[in-house]
């Protein structure tokens, strides 16, 4: 007979995941996102140089590094509506860091792409970002930076089989 999930296992279930984790994986899990979230608020501080607010820049990173999207593509991308998709793209086009062409296949469709601009302002904020984390990573011992380095391989293992 299959067990009951205790109240603290029950508000984790989600779908896809496996059923059911246990205490030790459920206080990693938290800790992971607790973690990720705060160092992700933490480098993105500083995109306030680049002057872009984190939605565009976060829309922007979807055409630099997936290619030209069509609105509805991008809204779905950015877990946003077509509305606040449109209001994005309508500020990156006009700071030239997007273009919006008509869709070789479909005239009524537009396709964005990223601008030449646009690719470097992201590049460049991405070299700042990475920039300032490896200062912060510099005062780790080696051995502290190896564990980084094999935990973020491991990441990115979990991440590409979580397709």
């Amino acid at each position: 007979m299959p067990r009951r999930p205790r109240k603290a296992e029950s508000k984790f279930r989600v779908a896809g995941a496996q059923a059911f984790p246990t205490r030790e994986v459920l206080e990693v899990a938290d800790r992971l996102h607790s973690t990720a979230i705060h160092l992700l608020r933490r480098v993105r501080k500083q995109d306030v140089a680049i002057g872009q607010g984190p939605a565009r820049l976060s829309a922007l990173s979807v055409l630099v590094f997936g290619g030209p999207k069509t609105l509805g593509e991008l809204a779905a991308a950015e877990q946003v509506k077509p509305p606040t998709m449109s209001r994005i793209v309508a500020g990156l086009a006009r700071s030239r860091l997007v273009e919006i062409t008509a869709d070789a296949q479909d005239a009524r469709r537009m396709r964005i792409r990223p601008t030449a601009r646009g690719v470097k302002l992201l590049q460049q904020g991405r070299e700042r970002r990475i920039a300032y984390l490896a200062s912060h990573l510099g005062g780790l011992s080696q051995q502290e930076l190896a564990q980084i380095a094999e935990s973020t391989n491991i990441l990115a293992r979990l991440l590409q089989a979580w397709a």
